[in-house]
């Protein structure tokens, strides 16, 4: 009788916690309404069968227990039941299906007058992408990806020399705006996910995935990578600033272009051209995502004044970190382990030419 007494205050304080839980009450983006609404029925339906189920085992347990003079029926079939259960199950799974199909179909088609956001995943960081004055984002290639170009984009497109470049984790959305969201990685499948918007969709190699919402709401919000992509997938996130249409504009102008990114890569070539493209190869390959260059904590040591910095190794030993140790570092990171840290890098396959670029930039970081 305790099991038959445990597994309805089971049921019955599992639906009190749903009701008194407000975790799924998140107003902040246009479609949160139409996501919560699909995921309830799923709840509703999900959770009558739990409490029925659970009520019918107590209800088993009272009724059929053990009393002297009584002996259990044996019917292994029952085809009627079995008629009804099947019909009840497909019912049932049909139901919370069918919703899912408007909620998806809604999900990925945007307005025409939707503000267009391109959103780039790669081993751990984010990128974005605005059109510029011409509302157009210019074409790109994973071909076109290299240390000076990490986007990708396609140098005889004039379409993209005026595009918004963000290569940095955090993107302001206008708010009351309907965006556009168009995403695609460069390396495995992430995952871009704002809970608090309801927003969340696979960013797969080789293809295109489209969303939109409209922000209601001025605040500060994470972006999560919610589909694992490698050792440091924890530390894959970001931040939306959505804010009011004039703020947002400023923050807009204040961002630089393609052409003038090129314009400033070009100014530092010509002071340093080794660190220039030490600093292009961190971008490119995701080394950032792991390592600082501003002294906070990473997956990796940081790169702030690392460079002739006394190392402790796992093991007991010590290393002056100098032009040999970070070479070694970078094609066999495994070989000597920084105490409190994890041999979780893979080795890296680069020419000595990109090594000792790479090498020159981390010197330069100080």
């Amino acid at each position: 009788m305790a099991l038959a007494i445990a597994l309805v205050l089971i049921a019955v304080g599992a639906v009190v916690f749903h009701w008194w839980s407000p975790w799924w009450l998140t107003p902040l983006a246009s479609n949160w309404g139409l996501m919560d609404d699909t995921l309830m029925i799923t709840m509703v339906i999900t959770g009558v069968v739990f409490v029925a189920i659970n009520l019918f085992i107590a209800y088993a347990i009272w009724r059929y227990r053990h009393r002297p003079g009584h002996r259990a029926h044996y019917e292994p079939h029952n085809k009627k039941l079995e008629w009804w259960l099947s019909a009840i199950t497909t019912g049932g799974v049909c139901a919370m299906l069918a919703p899912g199909l408007w909620a998806y179909a809604d999900f990925i088609s945007p307005p025409k007058d939707a503000m267009l956001v391109e959103v780039i995943g790669q081993q751990w960081l984010w990128r974005f992408r605005l059109p510029g004055q011409d509302g157009k984002l210019g074409l790109t290639d994973v071909r076109f990806v290299a240390p000076d170009n990490p986007f990708g984009l396609n140098p005889n497109d004039p379409s993209g020399r005026d595009d918004v470049l963000i290569d940095a984790p955090e993107l302001h959305l206008p708010l009351n705006r309907p965006v556009k969201v168009v995403q695609r990685s460069l390396d495995v499948l992430h995952n871009f996910n704002v809970p608090q918007f309801r927003v969340k969709l696979d960013l797969v190699p080789g293809l295109v995935t489209t969303v939109w919402f409209v922000p209601t709401k001025a605040g500060r919000y994470d972006i999560q990578c919610s589909q694992y992509c490698g050792v440091a997938h924890y530390n894959m996130h970001g931040h939306v600033v959505v804010e009011p249409e004039d703020k947002f504009q400023a923050w807009l102008a204040a961002q630089p272009t393609l052409t003038q990114l090129a314009a400033k890569a070009s100014a530092k070539a010509a002071g340093n051209p080794l660190v220039a493209q030490g600093r292009d190869i961190a971008q490119s390959k995701g080394c950032v995502a792991c390592h600082s260059v501003d002294g906070k904590p990473g997956v990796g040591p940081t790169w702030k004044g690392l460079y002739g910095k006394t190392e402790s190794l796992v093991g007991g030993a010590a290393v002056k970190a100098d032009d040999a140790y970070l070479k070694e570092s970078i094609l066999e990171p495994n070989a000597k382990v920084v105490q409190g840290f994890s041999p979780v890098m893979p080795p890296q396959k680069l020419s000595d030419q990109e090594v000792a670029a790479l090498v020159a930039y981390i010197k330069d970081v100080k």
